[in-house]
């Protein structure tokens, strides 16, 4: 089951939800046909949940939202951004397991 701590993002709110955020923010780039997004959705869910408050998960499916991933370049996913202070510091294309996704999102709490 989704967290409701994970936020949507749409090129609409983009700005809003992950440049405009008072916290560290990850955007999961995501498609609803892609298998490895499938497999670490679970892992974006419970970081979700033990990270509330000091870091803001956001996915933005990138069908949808073409606008967004265009801007950033991204061209596989899953592709994992950290955002601090409206900045990109960070980018991980492809699959994570839980150690190597906690060790990802350190970079920015």
């Amino acid at each position: 089951m989704a967290s409701d701590k994970v936020h949507q993002v749409t090129d609409d709110n983009f700005d809003a939800e992950v440049l405009q955020s008072d916290i560290p923010v990850l955007l999961d780039f995501t498609a609803t046909w892609c298998g490895p997004c499938k497999r670490i959705a679970p892992l974006i869910d419970a970081l979700a949940d033990k990270t509330d408050g000091r870091l803001k998960v956001c996915k933005i499916d990138i069908d949808d939202n073409p606008r967004s991933p265009m801007k950033y370049g991204i061209r596989g996913v899953p592709t994992l951004m950290l955002f601090k202070g409206g900045e990109k510091v960070a980018q991980h294309v492809g699959a994570l397991n839980g150690a190597q996704l906690d060790d990802f999102v350190r970079q920015v709490l």
